[in-house]
């Protein structure tokens, strides 16, 4: 009966192995064909984001890491002694005659009382200093040393406010301190100023 024939016909196309796996094929290739553009569109939007991403990272350098290249500033202030190099704090700044190139000879009990101008990153020159003249120098400790003309620096425990010079000329742990000027030259008091010149057994 023709009926029969029809659904003979059907049952054997559907029940053949070759003609199930004929249309898993082209089922699949359907499948790869629609979802191809949409991982391609992905893909290519990752690959724009590691791009911004890493063009930020190299333009714009970590705060932190920002922060901690910069060292202490180095600036000058008028006092009684003339123009001198003073701290970030506005504190004078002094040299160590027992310094022998670029080392400080001051550590221990003298670090107590002239405390160095220690530099965490690149020191940094104000207006009316020689930015050729700053440099660093490595402590017994390990730490770095802001230097200007190859003088380490020191402040000193007993200038407590700005403009005060009362290390300048003791003699204590060996030698005598002294303000430094803006060309790197030892500052030395003449008998005209009117800086107070410190009790005995200051600065040991």
């Amino acid at each position: 009966m023709p009926g029969l024939s029809v659904n003979a016909n059907l049952s054997a196309r559907y029940d053949n192995p070759q003609d199930k796996e004929g249309t898993l094929l082209s089922n699949n290739r359907s499948n790869a064909t629609t979802a191809t553009p949409g991982r391609s569109l992905i893909a290519t939007a990752a690959a724009f984001a590691t791009l911004a991403a890493l063009a930020f990272v190299l333009l714009h350098p970590a705060a932190g890491d920002a922060a901690q290249a910069k060292g202490p500033i180095v600036s000058t202030a008028t006092t009684s002694l003339g123009r001198i190099l003073v701290g970030p704090r506005g504190h004078t700044l002094y040299l160590f005659e027992k310094d022998r190139n670029g080392k400080s000879a001051c550590a221990g009990k003298c670090a107590t009382f002239w405390p160095p101008l220690i530099a965490a990153g690149k020191p940094v020159a104000a207006a009316g200093t020689r930015a050729s003249l700053l440099g660093t120098t490595r402590r017994a400790d390990g730490r770095m040393q802001v230097t200007y003309n190859h003088h380490p620096l020191y402040t000193f425990v007993k200038d407590t406010k700005k403009g005060q010079t009362n290390g300048e000329g003791v003699d204590a742990f060996g030698a005598e301190w002294y303000a430094v000027s803006p060309a790197g030259a030892k500052v030395e008091k003449h008998e005209s100023t009117s800086t107070t010149t410190p009790a005995p057994g200051n600065g040991y």
